[in-house]
């Protein structure tokens, strides 16, 4: 199988890593791609937001499937310009992707799919903004319409900070806020058929003790112990199927990897927000622990066979992986530090580049996801944060906390 991997991000670089272990997989292309993901495809320099180039560097390469990565190209089209050449891609249509692409739309489908999520209102003036608050009340939530890289939604106490991030994004929904801890579910779907993933917990704020303002994600764990047995199969039945039926309904079939964000309320899970791709950094710890090659499911999502797709398989013990920033992250992030040490195994590259000189620098705001598996939780965080002393990046940023919540007994539903 020839794949083209889409995107430049510590995702596809973890995607990049289990494509090219794929028996399945003899050739794999990827653009723009990172250095890292250097060391695993062929890089071709390609904008990933614009769709008849990644279309014509599908046929070009002669692809069978085309993995995209991360949601701009997406809502962007790209899936729809790669499927009108007749080559199969793991991404939904622009019309589906609204789901990340459009909180509003997203918080519509779940309403007429009787999906449990937050209240919520969508506002485009001071007035409607005020109104929402002051009905919804503190913690505040306030979250950017359209796509904002993770970093469109602000969770505050302060009625000026809302208001405030609210004049900043335009268009903005305001939801109810959902206490309980949260919850990553990745759910591969041709559509109709649905394979759920193992369940992740990401790390949203910047600093220890989740200080700090919100980020993109600063670490990840997986499998999640103290979740309820039942929590994957009602998630399915109470959230996926109803929606996935919704999209269809629709007729904007929703297929690729829909991404649920989940709060575990005393109420039971109610969704806090659909992304229409795989979520980075939970990405590098559930594909570090998939054992079943992933170009044969993506490629069955992709062609609508996925009902006949074997069972997965997992390797036991746990993953735990922890974002290495730069500086000023997640403001205006200081880029051209030179990077030693992230060469070694388990060093997934976000924001990297390559200086004329060769040299390995960052660029961008989270520049390194380091990801290790162990044989338990404890061992896995052990070995993650032994790797991260072997990186060295000025003005780094990094939580020391990553899992210790779970390890501590601490998470309570």
């Amino acid at each position: 199988m020839r794949v083209l991997l889409i995107g430049s991000g510590g995702r596809e670089h973890a995607l990049a890593v289990e494509l090219a272990a794929d028996p399945a997989v003899d050739f794999l292309a990827a653009a723009p791609g990172n250095p890292g993901i250097a060391q695993a495809a062929v890089l071709y320099d390609v904008v990933a937001t614009d769709p008849a180039a990644v279309a014509a560097l599908a046929v070009e390469v002669a692809a069978d499937l085309v993995v995209i990565g991360p949601e701009a190209p997406l809502v962007a089209g790209v899936a729809d310009a790669v499927r009108a050449k007749g080559i199969a891609c793991f991404g939904p249509s622009a019309a589906a992707a609204q789901l990340e692409g459009s909180k509003a739309f997203a918080n519509d489908v779940m309403a007429a799919a009787g999906v449990p999520t937050a209240r919520s209102y969508a506002c485009s003036s001071p007035d409607s903004v005020d109104r929402a608050l002051a009905e919804l009340g503190a913690p505040y939530v306030v979250k950017n319409d359209g796509l904002a890289a993770g970093k469109g939604v602000v969770v505050t106490s302060s009625i000026e900070e809302a208001r405030s991030h609210a004049a900043e994004c335009g268009t903005v929904v305001i939801e109810e806020f959902l206490p309980g801890p949260e919850v990553s579910l990745f759910v591969v779907t041709d559509g109709t058929a649905t394979v759920p993933l193992m369940p992740a917990q990401d790390f949203k704020r910047l600093a220890d003790g989740d200080a700090g303002p919100n980020t993109g994600g600063m670490g990840a764990y997986a499998p999640l112990d103290w979740a309820p047995d039942d929590l994957v199969p009602q998630v399915m039945r109470e959230v996926v199927e109803p929606t996935l039926a919704e999209m269809r309904k629709r007729g904007t079939p929703f297929a690729g990897l829909l991404y649920v964000g989940l709060a575990l309320t005393p109420d039971g899970p109610k969704v806090i927000e659909f992304n229409a791709r795989f979520g980075d950094p939970e990405t590098q710890v559930v594909l570090a622990l998939l054992d079943t090659p992933i170009a044969g499911l993506l490629h069955a999502a992709a062609t609508g066979r996925l009902a006949g797709h074997p069972p997965l398989l997992w390797h036991d013990g746990a993953a735990v992986t922890v974002v290495v920033a730069s500086a000023n992250y997640p403001g205006t992030p200081r880029i051209g530090d030179v990077i030693e040490g992230a060469g070694a195994a388990g060093v997934i590259h976000a924001g990297t580049a390559r200086r004329d000189d060769g040299a390995l620098v960052s660029a961008g705001g989270r520049v390194l996801s380091v990801t290790t598996v162990g044989s338990d939780l404890a061992a896995a965080r052990a070995s993650a944060y032994a790797l991260i002393d072997g990186i060295r990046l000025d003005g780094a940023q990094y939580r020391t906390d990553i899992a210790l919540n779970a390890l501590e007994g601490r998470i309570k539903i």
